[in-house]
């Protein structure tokens, strides 16, 4: 399976990258992209809400009026739920929303998010390239050669670049990832996908 190969003002170089069947041509697994997408957003989440109970409620522990006789209802603690500044019943706790997927259910997820953009032909190879500063403005002609100025986009670098990460960090439907970075979230959540050649090799070795 062969792409173009397309340079940074998106015209046709004239050469063709190979592409792995098994990786980018998967039997597509809907499940597993589920089941890593939802680790990936539980992974996301901090789970650091926390409301006081009747334990944690600083107050007095006298006993409030007399058990017998009022006529109303039995009340020991200014603590408790029911009256004003009192405790939370079954308030938000802290907790850690993480959990563990098999490591060949996610690469089978990421080979079949990888798989639906070539269906969709919304993955673009695009030749190996860096800026010699940060500017937004370098980033936006990129995007405008290969009219995506208004999508949500998704470039995978072979290794770190910080001038093209510092370029596209302030447009919001942009986002800049390495090839070891690579996730069936972000795939997926990006209208379309510039791969950058030497990234294909990275990404073949990590999902092989």
């Amino acid at each position: 399976m062969k792409l173009p190969v397309i340079n940074i003002k998106g015209e046709d170089t004239g050469r063709k990258v190979d592409l792995s069947e098994v990786i980018f041509k998967a039997e597509l697994n809907d499940h597993a992209i589920y089941l890593d997408v939802k680790q990936y957003l539980a992974n996301q989440r901090q789970g650091t809400s926390m409301a006081k109970d009747r334990s944690l409620i600083s107050g007095s522990t006298r006993k409030i009026k007399k058990q017998k006789g009022t006529g109303s209802a039995r009340a020991g603690s200014i603590k408790s739920p029911i009256f004003r500044g009192g405790g939370t019943i079954f308030g938000p706790e802290p907790r850690d929303y993480h959990f563990k997927l098999n490591k060949k259910l996610k690469v089978n997820a990421r080979r079949s998010a990888l798989s639906y953009k070539i269906q969709d032909k919304s993955l673009t190879i695009v030749e190996d390239f860096d800026f010699e500063s940060p500017k937004t403005k370098n980033y936006l002609e990129l995007l405008s050669a290969f009219t995506l100025e208004n999508k949500k986009t998704l470039l995978v670098l072979p290794e770190n670049k910080k001038n093209v990460y510092l370029s596209s960090r302030n447009l919001k439907k942009a986002k800049v990832i390495t090839a070891d970075q690579i996730n069936t979230y972000d795939v997926l959540h990006a209208d379309n996908i510039l791969m950058l050649e030497g990234s294909v090799e990275k990404i073949t070795n990590i999902l092989n």
